[in-house]
């Protein structure tokens, strides 16, 4: 069933997402060769419950950290530890924390260093297809139009979109209804209305499209062993538009990146 948010629940659930946002963004500026993902999960642990919450995936389906890490090959769930980053890796992140009694949940894939061009190319066109996707979020439209506008896009740059993975709504609880695909036909699915919030996270491989899970209960790698990407954003759906409740402004920040493509999106609840 899906649990569409009030004003006010939406207010709540931008502080979550923007500090999920802020979190990203203090960890864009240690991303680089020769630190291991423990180290950035401790610098999010401790980041996020200096602002009054709590990590949101730490203990969620007995996950052991505060942040899924997942470089590479890896598509999602993928476990810190101790091995260093390298020059060419890239690095999926994906972060939720738990404030005011609501969620918020964000992933970036950041490059390590200088890497592979035809990697560099799949991210940019997976974030690309992420806000042709929240553009189809609004009041009129279904879930399927956000799953077909990405898969659209990603597929005809040649790469594959992960099938059994999928967005979710988000709230009181880190994943609700409805579930979000990023494949789909246009017109099919749950209706848009009013109050919906969901996280929009179109995961995209340089190959197939097919997933191996592994045996620890939460690696998920590509089949053929090619590199991943995976961007998430939090969306309300505000006087029947899509308003971001997360942002990357603090990553743009952090690796000196300028970009308008949140501009649209921007959610002011002051005056939406």
């Amino acid at each position: 069933m899906i649990q569409l948010k009030t004003r006010e629940e939406i207010e709540l659930m931008y502080e979550s997402a923007q500090l999920v946002s802020k979190t990203l963004g203090i960890l864009a500026k240690e991303v680089r060769p020769g630190v291991t993902t423990l180290y950035l999960d401790k610098i999010a642990e401790e980041y996020i419950r200096d602002h009054g919450a709590v990590p949101g995936f730490l203990g969620l389906y007995d996950f052991p950290n505060t942040l899924c890490m997942s470089p590479n090959e890896q598509v999602v769930h993928g476990i810190p530890n101790h091995k260093p980053l390298k020059d060419g890796d890239i690095i999926s992140i994906d972060c939720g924390a738990l404030k005011n009694g609501f969620y918020g949940d964000q992933a970036f894939t950041f490059a390590v260093g200088t890497i592979d061009p035809e990697i560099d190319k799949m991210m940019r066109i997976t974030r690309q297809s992420l806000y042709a996707g929240i553009k189809k979020c609004k009041v009129g439209n279904r879930i399927g139009d956000i799953s077909f506008a990405i898969q659209l896009i990603c597929e005809n740059a040649g790469y594959g979109v992960v099938r059994e993975l999928v967005g979710h709504g988000l709230g009181k609880e880190m994943h609700e209804d409805p579930q979000v695909p990023n494949y789909g036909r246009k017109g099919s699915g749950p209706k848009i209305e009013e109050g919906l919030v969901i996280a929009i996270e179109p995961m995209v491989n340089l190959g197939t499209y097919k997933v191996k899970f592994h045996n620890d209960g939460w690696t998920v790698t590509t089949r053929d062993n090619q590199p991943s990407c995976h961007f998430e954003h939090d969306v309300a759906v505000v006087n029947g538009e899509p308003k971001l409740l997360s942002t990357y402004k603090y990553i743009n920040e952090a690796l000196g990146i300028t970009s308008n493509e949140e501009d649209e999106f921007l959610y002011n609840f002051m005056h939406d």
